[in-house]
């Protein structure tokens, strides 16, 4: 059963029960924690203590009631690396690069967006990533920063970077497409197969044609494993919560407000194993950034990241420390 969003009850989906609370219980208590839930087994929420690694529960940061202030993992001292996620994933798709990037000396923050695992949108709440990127951020101590997305996670990135470039040291971005391209046949019917399957409520075959879309066919069973995992839970809550109202996108239509990150250090990056879509939005951003060229990443498909996490951070690090240096101290 589909629920309008906005809607408290208990669905079933797929066999499985899926609580969805009201607006009062789904508030935000507090950074990174959220009063319910989404499933009954709903794990705890907790973050990264920025000196040891271990975890810890999050505190409470309060903040005005509409606030999205999202869900966060962080590790490591240092220049602060802001990690986004691509849209079938969450903020657990960065668990094995947290600690290499920490070890390296970098402040890494993997943040969930809205809509995505523990960051459920309040009731009538218009969805901005970009402006609760910030907002987090800001509640974390954290003035500028290098922002590092995939898919999805790249978008808001360029979202972000446009609305305030001034607070953006550089840009790593994986598996971009923008949305006016056409869609390849190979992109349309990864999207129908997850449509026809999701139109049925069979859950299992939508996740496992995601599955197939966005890993490689050399991805290890553990990688699949953790990708099925995580689009599994992002389609419930689709189907449980439906789609919050979006914001006016910053970056409009058109090149033209991408064209006025020109300067701003940027890496534009894809999995050499992704369909051809993102290759060519690839090309075609690291063109209008002028951000030279595009860095391939082996043996990977759309979740470059997650299949290829030491390559990754490699090339992300890499990056970084060609970046000036701060003048002053980090965050």
């Amino acid at each position: 059963m589909t629920a309008a969003h906005g809607t408290a009850g208990t669905f079933k989906i797929a066999g499985e029960e899926v609580i969805r609370p009201g607006f009062g219980a789904r508030c935000l208590t507090g950074l990174g924690v959220w009063a319910s839930p989404q499933t009954v087994s709903g794990r705890p929420q907790w973050h990264c203590s920025s000196t040891t690694g271990r975890p810890r529960p999050t505190h409470s940061l309060k903040k005005a009631p509409q606030a999205m202030l999202l869900p966060f993992t962080e590790a490591g001292q240092g220049r602060p690396v802001v990690l986004l996620h691509a849209r079938p994933t969450d903020r657990t798709m960065w668990d094995a690069h947290l600690p290499m990037l920490a070890e390296a000396g970098m402040r890494a923050i993997a943040l969930d967006l809205p809509g995505h695992s523990d960051a459920i949108v309040p009731d009538h709440h218009e969805v901005a990533p970009w402006s609760d990127v910030l907002d987090t951020l800001d509640r974390l101590g954290v003035d500028r920063f290098v922002l590092a997305g995939n898919s999805l996670g790249a978008l808001v990135a360029l979202q972000t970077a446009v609305t305030a470039p001034e607070r953006v040291e550089g840009l790593v971005l994986v598996g971009y497409r923008p949305h006016d391209q056409p869609a390849s046949s190979r992109l349309d019917a990864a999207w129908e197969a997850e449509r026809t399957a999701l139109a049925v409520g069979d859950l299992a075959a939508a996740v496992k044609a995601g599955v197939e879309a966005w890993t490689s066919a050399g991805a290890t069973e553990e990688v699949r494993t953790h990708a099925a995992r995580m689009l599994r839970r992002r389609l419930t809550e689709q189907l449980a919560y439906g789609d919050p109202p979006q914001a006016a996108d910053p970056l409009g239509t058109g090149p033209a407000a991408l064209r006025t990150l020109r300067g701003m250090p940027a890496l534009v990056s894809v999995g050499d194993h992704d369909m051809p879509d993102f290759h060519e939005g690839a090309e075609g951003l690291a063109s209008v950034l002028d951000a030279g060229r595009t860095a391939v990443i082996p043996d990977a498909g759309h979740l470059a990241p997650l299949e290829q996490p030491a390559a990754f951070c490699t090339m992300l690090l890499d990056f970084v420390r060609r970046l000036p240096q701060r003048s002053s101290p980090a965050h």
